[in-house]
């Protein structure tokens, strides 16, 4: 089989990230080329599975752009594709690598990671017509399926479900980078993932260290909301590292209060490391973190209710270890790399009889 598998993301995200883990774990059988516009994020991604060639594709000046969809095609048809997966870091990107895989005649695989809506009438008219063409259309967990069936006009269950998963490794921890108790959280530092709410629910906690693992565009507004909320001394940003999950062994909690989501990587991680997780009841993050089950679930933009429910785990350790385990169960279960990738391989041979 001679896939092709297209990412048009400028930056490393948690799409990159799951389309990493997936290439990994594809059969060696399976040949694979990576295509898109950045060479720093295709060289992340491809670094995943070593045989894998890479493709520089640039993008258009806009939508209506003809020569970059012919450059598009052209490509495809250099690397002899039998088939297009193509990994979306918004629901309306990629729509030039869609367009030429349907002129080519290549089946599509596309594949949705995060749900948010547009204002643009046009942008869903396009993605529709798109949709309606491609040979499968993938969300990465049950509810996000119907969210962007929702947003985008889609039949209902045309999307089907197939779960991000990430590798179960053994982790280094790191020297604890605080006092005690450690509040943790692991992501991009950006408005989607709350973490100005964990920032003010933080600061109703009387002692410890609330340690935020990543970077991103939204670092210099939270340094200073924890200035003004008199917590700064009390709060570590990391900024960007190689092996964020060696953090999460020492973290007595993890939060991840994000405001929208598809299945977020960083929860599956804290769940394989056992972790007691308190997380919002966004899109499919209910899919696997139950509440009291496998973890605890607040409302979105709530600090009172998500500091509480930080201040009832750090006070019950019991409780913290119980659903750890179980939220580790139930990862190693449903949420593994492997089984991710073994999802896709039936897909993938089904599309090609």
């Amino acid at each position: 089989m001679r896939l092709v598998a297209y990412t048009e993301a400028a930056e490393v995200g948690g799409a990159e990230l799951s389309l990493g883990n997936l290439l990994a774990e594809l059969d060696p059988a399976i040949d694979v080329t990576i295509m898109g516009p950045s060479p720093e994020v295709l060289e992340i991604v491809a670094a995943r599975r070593p045989s894998v060639a890479r493709e520089v594709v640039a993008t258009g000046r806009n939508k209506m752009d003809l020569g970059a969809i012919a450059r598009h095609v052209s490509a495809l048809r250099r690397s002899r594709a039998e088939l297009l997966h193509v990994n979306l870091h918004t629901p309306w990107s990629a729509q030039f690598a869609i367009a030429a895989g349907l002129l080519a005649r290549v089946p599509v695989v596309l594949v949705e990671q995060v749900p948010f809506a547009t204002r643009s009438a046009m942008q869903r008219r396009i993605r529709r017509f798109l949709c309606e063409r491609v040979a499968a259309h993938v969300a990465v967990g049950q509810r996000a399926a119907r969210r962007i069936e929702e947003l985008i006009g889609l039949k209902a269950h045309s999307v089907i479900a197939i779960h991000n998963g990430v590798p179960d490794l053994a982790l280094t921890p790191v020297p604890p980078p605080g006092q005690p108790p450690l509040i943790g959280a692991v992501g991009r530092l950006s408005t989607q993932k709350g973490f100005d709410v964990l920032l003010r629910a933080f600061a109703q906690l009387p002692t410890g260290t609330l340690v935020l693992v990543g970077d991103g565009p939204e670092r210099g507004h939270l340094e200073q909301l924890a200035r003004s909320l008199g917590i700064a001394e009390r709060v570590v940003i990391t900024g960007w590292v190689d092996q964020p999950r060696n953090y999460l062994p020492v973290f007595d909690v993890v939060a991840q209060p994000s405001r929208f989501e598809g299945f977020p990587l960083a929860i599956v991680e804290a769940m394989l490391a056992s972790r007691a997780i308190v997380t919002t009841p966004v899109d499919s993050i209910p899919e696997a973190i139950e509440d009291g089950v496998t973890g605890r679930l607040v409302e979105p933009d709530d600090p009172s209710g998500l500091a509480s429910a930080i201040s009832e785990l750090l006070a019950d350790a019991s409780l913290r270890t119980k659903l750890g385990n179980r939220a580790r169960e139930r990862a190693v279960a449903r949420f593994t790399a492997s089984a991710m990738a073994r999802a896709y391989e039936r897909l993938y041979a089904s599309l090609l009889g």
